[in-house]
């Protein structure tokens, strides 16, 4: 490290180090030995900032070598570099001078855990969702060709796990097609959260000479190491060795002099160089939370999770019930499916970052005769919406979906809020959605769920602590009176965990003299008659959700009294129609006006007839929040 502190003119400051990694000129001039200590102090940094905020630190231990080479090769931003996904881009945050931020990492108004073009010109997209570099490198380099540009790269680091996603091979299709002078980085860790799995996975395994365990394996009789890719006409160069940055230099420069696709197959271990980290056989450390640096354990106990829940309840209903089969989208451990994996192992599909393949094979198992249950990411629901409809609606077929992270997700930001689904499962024919309001709640509605043959269900809960029961005073139909007579001033409707926030709201309300019902739907997809009723039996009806506030379930409910002849005025209280920001979660609901006060503050609004999106410029900055 010191031939590096001495080319910055430094006494060895962090700050000197990583201004000198940052200026390309400083960079290119530094020789392979230099880099070598350059990588050891990214790699201290990185589990020194990720282990106090939070964030993903494997896959950024991973690529480190490997992305100091790409600025070394390619001329950013002039030259574009992606990543798929955007979650193993911290390096190149570093070394396009952020490094300073990263004391704020994931936190609001601070540096975002994947690429952001608010934060640096040298962000080109800003993905987290798989499988789409490859696509958005195919159009650049299009771009460019018919702009006669000709002297700017394209390339994009790709994960293997990113490469069991559909979107790549539609892509590589394409790109195999042309001599667009792509340059496609394939980060062969063996994993994306777990170990990567499937055909594409064993012919990795055969091309590096090892299986996917690591351990090294002979080749079939009469096999040639001829890659897939180049009998799709891409130039195939490697394996090369991940971590060591002259080997993916010089195979970096060879693929860019050759100017037509090319890809360098370079092999990584995740969390590299963090023992915590390789040692971790679940995931490496994939996510972490706060942790402590030195074991990578969480510096504080955690609380029963929604997840938790449901992968408590999933194993016991599955114990109860053979024709019970999972499926998950690469995630096993984050949606909480490993406990099941455990007890029925051939019961669980783990089909890799494949969401519409996971949506369509669920199809075929009901189709079967089984019940499966596909837990995915609310986000990443997003992505299957054609095979829900077509594949599973359209068929009638009893699938269940469990969308984990929905509503505010917090610190991933605009790409991992999961509130979408109500707005898009709302126009699914036959599917019902299932919100519950707390544990209890999630066993009961789970099972329902999964006891329903004549088609599609789903059921959402957030990114959070399971929280306290709230228990019901009384059922009329699905819907549970939580508080209040039934009849009165204000209706509540809270939409899952909303619940909490309508009952205090109800006691502020009450206190001022103002007659309250909190009523939790249970089934907020399709409308329950029971609630129809409830609403004819109050002046106004404010319902509160965690999800889209246009084309969700309030908006569904508003659209069912309407249809009903009810003239009581509904009013729908949700998130805005915009990507909203990485944040706390409690942060970013207070900030849309989710507090307690400013529901009750929006309940005056509507008995006034002013409607609760009504605000004068004096208004608490709380209630402002609440225009559409």
């Amino acid at each position: 490290m010191k031939a590096v502190h001495d080319r910055v003119g430094e006494t060895g400051s962090q700050d000197g180090i990583l201004e000198a990694l940052a200026d390309p000129a400083r960079l290119r001039a530094m020789t392979f030995s230099e880099l070598v200590g350059a990588s050891e102090h990214i790699r201290s940094f990185l589990v020194d900032r990720v282990c106090r905020s939070g964030g993903h630190l494997g896959p950024n231990l991973g690529v480190v070598e490997l992305t100091i080479a790409l600025h070394r090769v390619f001329d950013s931003p002039r030259d574009r570099i992606l990543f798929d996904t955007g979650h193993q881009a911290y390096v190149h945050k570093l070394l396009t001078g952020r490094w300073q931020a990263f004391d704020h990492l994931r936190q609001a108004g601070g540096l975002s855990g994947y690429p952001s073009q608010a934060e640096s010109v040298h962000d080109v997209i800003e993905n987290s969702h798989a499988s789409t570099a490859l696509s958005y490198a195919h159009g650049l380099a299009r771009a460019y060709a018919l702009q006669a540009s000709l002297d700017r790269a394209v390339a994009v680091v790709v994960g293997d796990g990113a490469m069991t996603g559909g979107m790549c091979w539609e892509a590589l299709n394409n790109i195999g097609a042309t001599d667009q002078p792509v340059v496609i980085v394939l980060n062969d860790n063996g994993r994306s959260y777990a170990p990567t799995n499937g055909a594409f996975a064993r012919h990795l395994a055969a091309l590096r000479g090892t299986g996917v365990d690591g351990n090294s394996v002979p080749c079939e009789p009469g096999y040639q190491k001829r890659s897939l890719f180049e009998a799709m006409g891409i130039t195939y160069l490697g394996p090369v060795d991940g971590h060591d940055v002259r080997a993916v230099e010089e195979a970096l420069r060879h693929a860019r002099r050759l100017r037509r696709p090319t890809l360098v197959h370079c092999v990584t271990v995740k969390g590299n160089g963090y023992a915590p980290a390789v040692a971790d056989d679940k995931d490496c450390l994939h996510a972490v939370g706060v942790v402590d640096p030195a074991t990578g354990m969480p510096t504080a106990a955690g609380k029963n999770t929604w997840t938790d829940v449901f992968s408590q309840e999933i194993t016991a209903i599955g114990a109860e019930r053979s024709d019970i089969v999972c499926l998950t989208a690469s995630m096993l451990h984050p949606v909480g499916l490993a406990p099941f994996a455990r007890a029925f192992p051939d019961r669980v599909l783990d089909v890799g970052i494949a969401e519409q393949h996971a949506v369509t094979s669920a199809a075929g198992l009901a189709l079967g005769g089984l019940h499966p249950v596909v837990a995915v990411y609310a986000t990443f629901l997003n992505r299957a919406f054609d095979q829900v409809l077509m594949d599973v609606a359209l068929h009638r077929l009893p699938v269940t979906f469990v969308l984990d992270r929905a509503g505010v997700t917090g610190p991933d930001g605009a790409s991992h809020h999961g509130m979408w689904d109500l707005s898009a499962l709302s126009a699914v024919p036959g599917l019902r959605v299932a919100a519950p309001r707390d544990a209890i709640r999630l066993k009961e509605l789970l099972r329902e769920a999964v006891n329903v043959t004549g088609g599609p269900t789903a059921v959402r809960f957030p990114k959070a602590a399971a929280g306290s029961e709230l228990a019901a005073l009384q059922r009329r139909g699905h819907t549970d009176i939580l508080a209040g007579t039934g009849r009165g001033d204000v209706l509540l409707v809270g939409i899952g965990p909303m619940a909490a926030q309508c009952l205090e709201a109800a006691q502020t309300l009450e206190a001022e003299g103002i007659s309250t019902t909190v009523a939790d739907p249970r089934w907020v997809i399709p409308a329950d008659p029971a609630l129809l009723e409830l609403i004819g039996r109050h002046h106004v009806v404010i319902t509160v959700e965690d999800g889209n506030r246009i084309g969700g379930a309030g908006s569904m409910l508003t659209q069912a009294a309407t249809d009903a002849g009810i003239t009581t005025p509904v009013h729908n209280l949700g998130l805005p129609r915009r990507f909203l920001p990485h944040a706390a979660r409690d942060e970013l609901l207070n900030r849309h006006g989710f507090r307690p006060d400013a529901l009750a503050y929006a309940a005056h609004q509507a008995l006034a007839g002013v409607g609760p999106y009504h605000h004068q410029p004096d208004q608490p900055a709380a209630h402002r929040l609440w225009q559409p």
